[in-house]
């Protein structure tokens, strides 16, 4: 039963993580990419905090070393701060469905950075995946009409630009967590003090740069933007990122990895009834070769 649970906690995370990308979509529409990314790292590491004195009884996790906190907060910066406001620019250009169908190339930059850093080796087999994943995105993103509708030009090369950047972001950000988790950080406080090194990261540049004031200031002129950049951090940073330690303690890590990159089939229909966005018969295969790569990649 223990499995089952899971693989459906995997699943679940999924589509929360495809609720959580359509929300910050919304909101970076309406108030801008960097504003949204600035407000949802705030309000993630404040739930964090209150969740993590809820269920450990302290706020901060006092037996962490100052090496995990050294590397769990690089992995935020490298990843939340940086790597999501990447991938953030990308849902805003080119739609939350291409821009995580994209981002599922994770796995191959993971497997890439294992390889050269800590000498993990890659199989005849992994490689492919790495082959198969390349070419189901290549087929997606390189669709005629799918180009015409994000576009043409710049924008729609940069939107996938931004969002292989935010691929790159969170494969650093594995790395440099694993190194921290190396030091028995629990998982959830472990995301506890990525989230808060990430929201530092931000702030002190919004405050240097006066991006602070401007942040509160669009946020209290449109309450809208501030509904869907809540609705992203409790359906993604906090709830989603719940369900999927839930996965990968009650299920096998390579079945609950497969089953969280299902995220860009979620947003498939999603993308069409939000976004009105043209879902081919190119667009459905592609993006299941490219999640089939990852899904040999993950195992």
């Amino acid at each position: 039963m223990g499995g089952l649970e899971g693989e459906l906690a995997a699943v679940g995370a999924a589509a929360l993580f495809g609720l959580s990308s359509t929300f910050f979509t919304l909101a970076g529409r309406r108030v801008g990419p960097s504003t949204v990314n600035r407000g949802r790292l705030l309000l993630a590491a404040l739930l964090a905090l209150g969740l993590h004195a809820a269920t450990r009884g302290e706020p901060l996790p006092s037996s962490a070393t100052a090496s995990a906190w050294l590397w769990l907060i690089l992995s935020g910066i490298i990843g939340l701060a940086l790597g999501d406001a990447s991938l953030f620019q990308a849902y805003v250009r080119i739609g939350p469905a291409l821009s995580m169908l994209i981002f599922s190339t994770t796995p191959l930059f993971t497997s890439l950075f294992g390889y050269a850093f800590l000498g993990e080796s890659l199989t005849a087999v992994e490689w492919m995946g790495i082959a198969v994943t390349l070419l189901g995105n290549a087929w997606v993103v390189s669709e005629p009409k799918r180009r015409d509708f994000h576009g043409a030009g710049g924008s729609y090369r940069a939107g996938l630009l931004f969002a292989a950047g935010g691929a790159l972001g969170q494969a650093l950000g594995l790395l440099t967590a694993k190194l921290g988790l190396a030091e028995g950080v629990a998982p959830q406080s472990a995301n506890l003090m990525r989230l808060l090194g990430a929201a530092a990261a931000v702030w002190v540049v919004a405050f240097l740069t006066g991006a602070a004031h401007r942040t509160h200031a669009v946020y209290r002129e449109d309450p809208r933007a501030s509904v869907f950049t809540f609705a992203g951090t409790a359906t993604g940073p906090i709830f989603g990122v719940w369900l999927s330690l839930v996965a990968i303690t009650e299920a096998p890590l390579g079945t609950a990895s497969t089953l969280m990159s299902l995220t860009p089939i979620f947003l498939l229909p999603i993308a069409r009834l939000v976004f009105s966005e043209p879902i081919s018969h190119r667009a459905v295969l592609g993006t299941v070769v490219a999640l089939s790569g990852a899904g040999v990649l993950m195992r």
